[in-house]
This record gives structure tokens, C-alpha cells and sequence, in this order.
């Protein structure tokens, strides 16, 4: 079996970027984690995301991957460096590959950022787009109270639209032509957060622009998957395997096998 590309995530938000991984590079096996158990890690202390983050790692290494995704903006903003001095094959995070995306994008150079209250705080989008672009001018915003709508599948219930509007509302008055989706949760709810922005402005996924450093870091490495067997796609997660599946096979539209894993939940 061909090396995997394992994904990590808080959550369900990861899967955004592995079926778009998918979508990109189709002969690839994926090998999936969702830490549903512990999520949300968005107002966690940095120092339990970045340990979160090292178990995961540890966990998924014993399968040999090719590459490490993190998929979670959070768990980037505040432990890719320290894993990438970890582990001897590459990690790729989504903060870079999101602003590369929403710099392509802006017209007037105003761009929004929403996501959780430790990416918001880390600056980590700002930092970004403005080492690329200095004269980018951000508008960032922090919503705790959208992850917790994706976990639970109420992405697509009223409940979902009222708090998107309300947690959006600061947003309505700024000038920004796209808005960066700063987690991997958030384009569960685009179509609600659309209606909330108005349609002059972009929204922007990281997942696109993140598959795409997949592939050319993959290329350049000659680690490409070959033509042959179908791929072979796992997912683990360490909470509600049922709830998981749910979310995955309505997501990605396929039917799976999702593995729970037990964690020793440890405060630090």
C-alpha cells in the first residue's frame, strides 16, 4: 500500500480539506483524525493545544505517512513550527496557503478573517498576509460559537443562520471584498455566513489552495501516488464515532468506516 497523507484536525473542520485533497489528487490514500472529543480547541490554553497536537502527531506517525496536514487554523497558528521540528517528512499547515488564496482574491485590499478566539489572537492571519502583501489592511474577528454548530450537525438548522448573523453582525459595516474562513469548520456554514456578508464578497477556504501545496510539495519530492489500486482512505476520531460517520458521509458523500480511538482526557 502507497504511503498516506494524514490530516489532522480538531474535529469534523479537517474534512473540508481532505475532500478537497481528494478532489485534487484522487489516487492518494488518506489517513484522517478528528480530535471530536476534545473539541473545540479554539479557547484552549496554547500550551494543551500544542500537546493535543503531539499525541495526534505521535498517533498518526505509526502508520508511516508521507506528509502531515494540519488541518485545524488553531492547532497551526499555535504548534506547526514545533511539530515540523518533530518529525523528519513534511507538515503542511492552512494559515499560508489561506492568505496566498485571499491575496489572489482582493480587489480593494481589505480582507476579512473570522475564527476561533486563539487563531484571532495569535495574528496569525495578519502576519501572513501582510509578509506577502505589507499594504494588506485586516479586518479580523473572532466566533467561538459556530465550531460547536458543525460538531453537533446543526450547520444547515435555523439555529445555525441566527447565530451566524449575530456572530457576523460587527462584520456587516467593513469595506472587505473577501473574508477568509479561519477555520476549517466554517464552510460547513458558507451559504449562511454568504447571506450575512452579501455576495461582493468573496469567501475564501483555505482547503483549495492548502491541496495545492499538497501536490507540489509531493511532486517535487517524487512522492506522487502512482496509478494502481484504489485508494484507501481511514478516519479516526476519539469521540462520537456515530455523530463523526454522520457528518463525514453527508460531507464527503461516501460511505466509511470511522475508528474511535480512546484518549486518557488529561487537563495539563
Amino acid at each position: 500500500m502507497q504511503q498516506a497523507i494524514a490530516i489532522l484536525d480538531s474535529g469534523v473542520g479537517g474534512l473540508t480539506v481532505a475532500k478537497e485533497v481528494m478532489r485534487q489528487l484522487p489516487m492518494e490514500n488518506i489517513l484522517y483524525f478528528g480530535d471530536t472529543a476534545r473539541a473545540p480547541y479554539g479557547p484552549r490554553d496554547s500550551e494543551e493545544v500544542l500537546e493535543f497536537t503531539r499525541q495526534i502527531v505521535d498517533y498518526l506517525l505509526q502508520f508511516g505517512p508521507k506528509m502531515i496536514v494540519i488541518a485545524c487554523n488553531t492547532a497551526t497558528a499555535i504548534a506547526l513550527h514545533k511539530i515540523r521540528s518533530m518529525v523528519s517528512i513534511p507538515v503542511v499547515g492552512v494559515i499560508y496557503p489561506g492568505a496566498r488564496a485571499a491575496i489572489k482574491s482582493t480587489r480593494n485590499g481589505t480582507i476579512g478573517v473570522i475564527g476561533t478566539e486563539n487563531t484571532i489572537r495569535s495574528g496569525a492571519y495578519q502576519q501572513a498576509l501582510q509578509s506577502i502583501n505589507p499594504s494588506i489592511r485586516v479586518v479580523s474577528l473572532a466566533c467561538p460559537r459556530l465550531v460547536p454548530l458543525v460538531e453537533n450537525r446543526m450547520f444547515r438548522s435555523e439555529e445555525a443562520k441566527l447565530v451566524v448573523e449575530q456572530s457576523l453582525r460587527p462584520m456587516r459595516q467593513s469595506d472587505m471584498d473577501c473574508l477568509i474562513l479561519g477555520c476549517t469548520h466554517y464552510p460547513y456554514l458558507s451559504e449562511a455566513i454568504s447571506d450575512v456578508v452579501g455576495p461582493d464578497v468573496s469567501l475564501i477556504s483555505s482547503a483549495d489552495e492548502t491541496a495545492r501545496e499538497i501536490s507540489a510539495i509531493l511532486y517535487h519530492r517524487g512522492q506522487l501516488a502512482e496509478n494502481g489500486d484504489l485508494p484507501v482512505h481511514r478516519f479516526f476520531c476519539s469521540g462520537n464515532t456515530g455523530l463523526f460517520q454522520a457528518i463525514a458521509q453527508e460531507w464527503l458523500g461516501e460511505e466509511m468506516k470511522i475508528s474511535p480511538v480512546v484518549w486518557q482526557m488529561t487537563r495539563l
